[in-house]
């Protein structure tokens, strides 16, 4: 039988006033047994529970707890998922962590599948891992939505591409999710001559009959790294290929549109850099449900600023002393956004003529020159890159390269090892186009309004 241990207790909770601690044990739950963080979930619904106990010196009890339905108990677990994670079984041939050189930490080589994350956290699963067992509770729990990497909807292929003989049955496992009204979001991890073009077409057309369950879909283009010897020959995207990625992306936009009221599939943000052309309005976006995999992340950071635009100006009315700030601060960015935040960038000093901001693009040379994204920097290469540059009174980086909370990057070299490397204050800039004009200007602007979302001074 499982016991888990408690690492916090919230105070004022309902643990705390039965006078739990960290240290201590659940074993059951109304005489069930606790086999991972959606048991938990499930079973503290009820109004009446009885929890078994195991006090950190081997006392047990059985605590009778009535409460109300939703409230909760108020227990953190040293194991938050409360189970060991399911790593991948595949041999995708696009895979980044194949990609990747020896000697970083141990964690970033560790292949996650496990669909209790792609609830949680929005990671992408591959269906390949999952028994009828594991679909039931899904479905039983309601665990929605699940994040679901298709790749391609032809078996064949799909075995190919996932280098697993039971890849292409997999996808019928989409189809229970379905049937039982199970949200869903999707990726195609887009491979130059294996799944593009033709084959591309036929999975958005089969992917379609999951709407409107099936949310959105995100096509991105594959990962390539330096470090790809003895692995499948994939090649880059270029401008007519990326052109004709969102050529058939767009065509089924306005078919999905027409039907199911909602553009359904998106190409990444790198596709429209790639070829040159301007993102979709920010209404094609659907709310962004793939912001995080890069769909649309440059549109919504412009759409900020810009609104951040507007009330700086309001802001500057009562405010007119701020215009005669002086303050030269830089950034670093990776090559792909490198255009959009230099344009920001230029936008804030046509305001504010004393505030420069120097955006410094950093080629990524631990990864080779294929990886562009910020959120995939280094610290060696940053610094690297800035090293004997006057970087002002505080070099910016995105929270996509380190956390304020987290502040170690890919490489293990943490802040404070850049900070004293390049002898300048690091501070962390939220993805948001707001956070960029404070940090910025150095001095807090707005404040987020509660009812529209949107920002005033």
């Amino acid at each position: 039988m499982k016991k888990h241990l408690i690492s916090r207790v919230k105070p004022g909770s309902i643990a705390e006033e039965f006078e739990l601690k960290p240290g201590d044990r659940l074993t059951l739950i109304n005489g069930r047994e606790i086999l991972d963080y959606f048991d938990y979930e499930y079973y503290i619904t009820d109004d009446y529970l009885e929890m078994y106990i195991e006090k950190a010196d081997g006392e047990e009890l059985i605590l009778e707890i009535d409460k109300d339905p939703d409230e909760d108990i108020g227990l953190e677990f040293e194991n938050g998922m409360m189970d060991s994670y399911r790593s991948c079984c595949n041999k995708c041939i696009f895979c980044f962590i194949d990609q990747m050189p020896k000697g970083m930490r141990e964690s970033l080589y560790f292949k996650d599948d496990d669909s209790r994350l792609s609830f949680l956290h929005g990671n992408y699963i591959t269906l390949t891992n999952m028994s009828d067992t594991d679909i039931d509770r899904i479905i039983k729990y309601h665990m929605s939505p699940v994040y679901i990497s298709f790749q391609t909807t032809n078996p064949e292929l799909r075995c190919k591409m996932l280098g697993n003989r039971f890849a292409g049955e997999a996808l019928k496992k989409a189809d229970r999710l379905f049937e039982a009204g199970i949200e869903m979001n999707g990726q195609i991890v887009l491979c130059k001559g294996v799944n593009d073009g033709a084959e591309l077409e036929r999975s958005i057309r089969d992917l379609s009959g999951y709407a409107p369950l099936l949310r959105s879909v995100s096509v991105v283009p594959v990962g390539l790294t330096k470090y790809r010897q003895g692995l499948y020959p994939l090649e880059p995207f270029d401008r007519e290929d990326a052109l004709r990625v969102i050529e058939i992306i767009e065509k089924w936009q306005s078919v999905i549109y027409e039907k199911h009221g909602y553009h359904f599939v998106h190409a990444s943000d790198e596709f429209y850099l790639l070829a040159g052309k301007d993102f979709p309005p920010a209404e094609v976006y659907d709310g962004y449900p793939q912001y995080e995999n890069g769909v649309g992340m440059l549109r919504s950071q412009k759409e900020e600023f810009d609104e951040g635009l507007l009330v700086l100006k309001e802001y500057l009315k009562k405010h007119p002393g701020l215009r005669d700030k002086k303050r030269r601060i830089s950034c670093a960015t990776g090559l792909l956004a490198y255009p959009s935040i230099k344009k920001m960038a230029e936008d804030i000093k046509c305001l504010l003529p004393g505030i420069e901001v120097m955006v410094l693009p950093v080629k990524n040379e631990f990864f080779g020159e294929h990886i562009t994204v910020t959120g995939l920097l280094t610290g060696r290469d940053i610094i690297a890159a800035l090293k004997g540059k006057d970087l002002g009174e505080v070099l910016l980086l995105s929270e996509f390269t380190a956390r304020a909370e987290e502040p170690v990057l890919l490489d293990d070299v943490r802040l404070s090892d850049i900070e004293n490397s390049l002898q300048v204050k690091v501070s962390i800039v939220k993805s948001n186009g707001v956070d960029f004009i404070e940090k910025a200007v150095g001095e807090t602007i707005y404040e987020q309004t509660d009812s529209s979302g949107g920002w005033t001074p």
